[in-house]
């Protein structure tokens, strides 16, 4: 399986801290990082800040749902080379990262979101990162494509129908292709 970058709101997804989700959302989220867990290489930074914000997020030390298991699994891992790679990542100002693919596209990312992107561009295999419900990774993954990033949807029917409420003005932009 090859190596994945996870966004946070992947697991706040699968332990049901998004109430406007579907269900098929949900048990997507959940399948997902099961498997990850059971096989595959997961990408985190060498500074712990993907950490850190999962450990903000969820609750590893007494694990309600499927992402607080999966973070207490990955701390339990993270010096298994294995299964989870470090890679460092510089950041250069607050939330700001010499890594990140796009300069111009980094204006326009969540400042908390930048540091998925400067990731998957630091490890040499370019993993894709994982996206389970923020409708705005819909508008920046053509731009993170051209540099060799790829977006995975995982739940590609929420994050349109959240895009339409958040942009209702906006035409819904194009969804990657299926790998």
């Amino acid at each position: 399986m090859t190596p994945v970058v996870i966004d946070t709101n992947v697991l706040l997804v699968a332990n049901g801290r998004h109430q406007d989700v579907s269900g098929k959302c949900r048990e997507a989220c959940v399948s997902a990082l099961l498997a990850r867990q059971q096989s595959g290489m997961v990408v985190i930074d060498d500074g712990y800040r993907i950490l850190r914000e999962y450990g903000n997020r969820t609750n590893p030390n007494q694990p309600k749902g499927v992402g607080d298991a999966f973070l207490k699994w990955l701390l339990q891992n993270h010096y298994n080379a294995s299964r989870v790679c470090r890679v460092p990542i510089t950041e250069t100002a607050p939330d700001r990262f010499e890594e990140f693919p796009d300069p111009m596209l980094e204006a326009q990312f969540d400042p908390p979101d930048r540091k998925f992107a400067a990731v998957a561009n630091a490890h040499p295999a370019k993993p894709r990162i994982w996206q389970g419900s923020d409708s705005k990774w819909l508008d920046w993954w053509p731009q993170l494509r051209a540099k060799g990033i790829l977006v995975d949807f995982i739940c590609p029917a929420d994050v349109a129908k959240f895009h339409a409420k958040k942009f209702p003005e906006r035409e819904l932009p194009a969804f990657p292709p299926k790998r």
